[in-house]
């Protein structure tokens, strides 16, 4: 971070000159920076394109109280001194501030994480509200929705068309070949991939990889990066997590049915009933892996963000579902 951004942040959220930052984590749409300024630790995120809508920072904020309510840990927001949670600082950056919370990663091995991670989600959905249409505003290069009003983000429910694979798997690059097996997968893998059911849709985090929901300082389950919520069905955010958890490489199925039978024990309101519920996890996947390629194979692109997007290609590949995998799912899941 720049003395200048540096400088100018300590003057938007009432720091002292001697507020120290440094580096923390960065995901696809934000870098996480720590701040110590005064005796309080914060996590100022770098938000990379534009701001989120407003609309979408007061849906998550009023979602996050209703979570806190229902037992969920989170990190809480803080307004600027101003009263703005989304601040423009110089060279066209955009900041937001919260708690910082010691975090690691959550142990897979562990025999209890099955089960923790589907009463988590359990509770996430039985405190959400009802959602048919996108709190937020036009998109700026994320997934992040539609103007308010009008139906769920297609990057949700719709694959890309086999025309948008077209030049990263002739590229070239290190990856285009892994890229090219896969695709051989793809016309199977969304057969069944469309919309949901618009009265089953709920406010979803729909982003509850293992880098978003990190184990907090008494091992306790710390959910963060909300940037992505909206309305989505419970079932089909519940498939998604499955993989998102326990896919890499291949689906392990024993702590997947742990997971799925301790979220339905929670009170839960999603099922996996049939091949559409895989719709949110095989459409955010290829959305993602395909924006990832742009991003790699774009010149103008900061170096840091095109190198970011190679290891972010490695690991989509890797783990991208195969119809195989889906099928065994379901089956497990029916039983």
């Amino acid at each position: 971070m720049t003395e200048e951004l540096v400088a100018y942040a300590r003057e938007a959220f009432g720091w002292g000159v001697d507020a120290v930052v440094s580096a923390g984590r960065r995901g696809a749409l934000g870098q996480i920076w720590r701040v110590d300024a005064g005796g309080v630790s914060y996590a100022l995120k770098e938000i990379f394109g534009g701001p989120p809508p407003e609309a979408l920072v007061e849906a998550e904020l009023a979602f996050a109280r209703r979570a806190a309510g229902a037992g969920v840990r989170l990190p809480a927001g803080h307004p600027a001194r101003d009263g703005r949670h989304v601040v423009e600082a110089p060279g066209g950056a955009w900041l937001r501030l919260y708690d910082w919370i010691d975090l690691r990663p959550v142990d897979l091995a562990a025999p209890a994480t099955p089960g923790e991670l589907g009463a988590l989600l359990a509770r996430l959905h039985r405190c959400a509200p009802a959602a048919a249409t996108e709190p937020t505003g036009a998109p700026t290069g994320a997934p992040t929705g539609a103007p308010g009003g009008e139906p769920p983000a297609a990057w949700y429910h719709r694959a890309p068309a086999p025309h948008e694979w077209e030049r990263a798997a002739a590229s070239g690059a290190a990856w285009a070949a892994r890229l090219g097996e896969r695709l051989a997968t793809v016309p199977e893998l969304c057969a069944a991939v469309g919309p949901a059911d618009p009265a089953e849709l709920i406010v979803c985090h729909r982003d509850l990889h293992p880098e978003n929901v990190l184990a907090g300082p008494g091992g306790e389950l710390v959910v963060v990066d909300w940037d992505q919520l909206g309305p989505a069905a419970p079932g089909r955010e519940l498939a998604r997590a499955l993989f998102d958890w326990f896919c890499d490489p291949v689906a392990e199925l024993g702590a997947m049915r742990d997971m799925y039978e301790a979220y339905v024990r929670a009170g839960g309101p999603g099922r996996i009933t049939e091949p559409a519920d895989f719709s949110m996890l095989v459409a955010s996947r290829l959305n993602f892996l395909l924006g990832q390629t742009r991003v790699a194979l774009d010149p103008r692109a900061e170096r840091r963000h095109r190198e970011w997007a190679e290891r972010e290609i490695d690991e989509a590949l890797r783990i991208m579902p195969t119809p195989r995998a889906l099928a065994e799912v379901l089956e497990l899941v029916r039983r």
